[in-house]
């Protein structure tokens, strides 16, 4: 348990099913519980529900959600209710990721390729540096979390702590340990992740934050330690003490270095000699070049493309040993929280299967050492064995907890608004176009919003396309738009940008979306993962904080997971009713503020941070006024080419160019 309590702000108190919840929930803790679960109905404040339970039971937590764009939400909501406590955000940092691969029926070698969002990746950096930093840290994570990190041994043992009036510092030590953190030097573009030399100073811009930190010195005394702000050199504070992090998770000491390069080349040797007993020459060549070009890369700079596949020697490992995660960095006691488990237990437990088809594939035809094989995402019951306590969240929790609780479910079933589940009405799909246009219609003029959950991208876009012809302000959101621009559609829906939100699943878990009083479930009947029992109840869920809220099912015959959804939603709805009579409750939409925190993560207030553009041209091109977009990028462009990353104002440029192309398409079918 922590020294410093955890400081939960709220105007609120907990009320309905909360009380009874978090003394369950506290109680089972203490009583070391591993395993529990919260079966809490959409708008009955889970998330206050737990704020109180991390508040009570004051232990450095886990929060795991199935996807980014949940996470984004359960940051914004438990940065607002911890706002003087360490909560952080920790996902892929990969906007685009297409992982190397090889297909041996034709012969055809995919190399990987990927884009990273350096935003995502300082808050990560942030995330790990807060765990080692202080106690009182929420972690929001999303599922990649159980992926393979740096040691936290190797990360802690590079930290550079520095003191005003030190008389020993040692400016030449100093720098070298800056180039074994994985900072470079940039004299001219000073960005996060380098330093630059001037005089008797040096000024260095960690990954992980928004401000730079200057270092004046005199000879071998530090006489000043200044936090400034890199755009405009201003002084923000002066420091007594500072603690300077790696800027890369994967980090470690020279020596360690080359002892992993030895191993590596033992490895190497023994894989070429059995590729040579079975006559595989190419694979032998191929192996022999990749591997010895890392190694010179790994040896001359401290770090290669891929280091990660090299993992196991790098941080001195077992064969088939569990690799580090970020789980790793909590140290000593801690709390898990998985929301929406019925989704995000499945997700884990499939990850590490998948990864080790792709992986096999590249080891037996040279692409790859064996060893790779160990640089990959924990097992399940490696994940279960680093879990302590663990609270499972859901409105429809999966077999596997209610089989791990034990009969420890708690139920948050009364909403303290007193909204009740909306009613279903099922329509058949005979003009179905004409029947949601009338909807979204009414819904609009009454000032509220619309969800439409499709099965597929292509619908969604198609649904989106045929609103927005029809006057009608529409956005899609799915997998192939990154997670800070989601998080951004999102804040834009709610502050009345456009009025219908068209989606695949990333519409059903957890979105909590007030303003949201009429949710329509195309192919409703379509029996499967996204149709099942679950599935729809958590969609309907998401017009369940809106009084006016009703769910439009479009099918034409009623499936067994229709009418078991339906039959629960009346069960929830019946109990509510009850208690709103008993305790005269008149309902109330929900009333939410809109955060933009991770929506406006990159605005002007530090140039060299802009966003990561990844725009998809289609879904832009049909939900935003021509002209606008291409201002924006070229706006965007510019910003790059004045910040010397002109790569990425040549990718702006080609973007700017294919709109321009699709514009001038457009005029001539008119």
């Amino acid at each position: 348990m922590l020294t410093k309590p955890f400081d939960l702000v709220s105007k609120f108190s907990p009320s309905g099913d909360q009380p009874k919840a978090i003394k369950e929930l506290v109680n089972n803790l203490k009583n070391n519980e591993k395993h529990q679960v919260l079966l809490g109905v959409t708008g009955s404040g889970k998330t206050f529900t737990i704020a109180n339970v991390i508040k009570s039971i004051n232990k450095p937590t886990l929060i795991i959600s199935p996807n980014k764009t949940l996470a984004a939400q359960l940051y914004s909501e438990f940065k607002s209710f911890f706002p003087n406590d360490a909560v952080e955000y920790f996902i892929s940092y990969y906007d685009y990721y297409q992982p190397e691969a090889y297909i041996p029926q034709s012969d055809t070698y995919i190399e990987k390729d990927a884009s990273i969002n350096e935003k995502i990746d300082r808050l990560r950096l942030h995330a790990t540096t807060s765990l080692l930093s202080q106690k009182n840290c929420i972690i929001i994570a999303s599922v990649s979390c159980i992926y393979g990190l740096g040691s936290p041994d190797d990360y802690k043992d590079l930290v550079i702590i520095l003191e005003k009036n030190n008389q020993n510092f040692n400016r030449k030590s100093f720098l070298n340990n800056l180039v074994v953190m994985q900072y470079n030097r940039s004299d001219n573009f000073f960005k996060p992740g380098t330093f630059r030399i001037k005089g008797d100073t040096i000024d260095i811009f960690p990954p992980y934050g928004e401000t730079a930190i200057k270092i004046e010195f005199f000879d071998t005394e530090i006489e000043r330690i200044l936090i400034f702000n890199p755009l405009t050199n201003k002084i923000i504070k002066e420091k007594e003490i500072i603690i300077i992090y790696p800027a890369k998770h994967f980090v470690m000491q020279r020596e360690k270095i080359l002892k992993a390069i030895k191993n590596i080349r033992l490895e190497l040797s023994e894989r070429l000699k059995v590729f040579e007993k079975q006559g595989k020459l190419l694979e032998m060549q191929r192996l022999k070049q990749k591997v010895e070009y890392d190694m010179e890369i790994l040896n001359e700079v401290g770090y290669c493309s891929g280091i990660e596949n090299y993992s196991r020697h790098l941080t001195n490992r077992k064969e088939f040993e569990r690799p580090y995660c970020l789980i790793d960095y909590f140290e000593g006691d801690f709390l898990t929280i998985i929301d929406e488990s019925h989704i995000a237990i499945p997700q884990i437990k499939a990850m590490y299967n998948g990864d080790k088809a792709r992986k096999t594939t590249l080891v037996e035809y040279g692409f790859r050492l064996p060893s790779a094989l160990d640089n990959r995402p924990l097992k399940f019951e490696e994940f279960e064995n680093l879990m302590k306590n663990v609270i499972y969240l859901s409105a429809t929790p999966g077999d596997y907890e209610i089989e791990k609780s034990h009969g420890h479910i708690v139920e948050q079933i009364i909403r303290p608004t007193g909204l009740v589940d909306p009613i279903v009405n099922v329509r058949p799909i005979k003009n179905m176009m004409n029947v949601v246009f009338d909807e979204v219609n009414k819904i609009i003029k009454n000032g509220e919003k619309i969800l439409i959950t499709t099965l597929t991208k292509k619908m969604a876009e198609e649904m989106s396309e045929f609103l927005i012809e029809n006057n009608i302000k529409s956005k899609y959101i799915h997998s192939e738009i990154d997670a800070l621009k989601r998080v951004k559609i999102l804040t834009e829906f709610r502050e009345g940008v456009f009025d219908c939100l068209v989606g695949i699943n990333l519409l059903r878990e957890g979105l909590d979306l007030p303003e949201v009083s009429l949710v329509i479930i195309l192919d409703a009947d379509k029996e499967g993962f996204l149709r099942s029992e679950r599935s729809l109840i958590q969609t309907a869920g998401r017009a369940a904080r809106n009084i006016h809220g009703k769910i439009l099912m479009f099918a034409d015959t009623i499936t067994g997971s229709m009418e078991r959804a339906i039959a629960e939603m009346n069960r929830r709805r019946k109990l509510q009713l009850e208690y709103n009579k008993k305790h005269n409750i008149i309902p109330k939409t929900i009333k939410k503020d809109i955060d933009k925190d991770l929506a406006n993560y990159s605005e002007e207030n530090n140039k060299y941070i802009f966003s990561e553009t990844n725009y998809s041209i289609d879904a832009e091109f049909f939900t935003k006024n021509k002209k606008d977009l291409i201002k924006e990028l070229k706006k965007e462009m510019e910003m790059a080419a004045e910040a010397w990353d002109f790569e990425k104002a040549k990718k702006l440029r080609d973007k700017i160019f294919e709109l321009e192309k699709k514009q001038n398409e457009s005029k001539k079918l008119i």
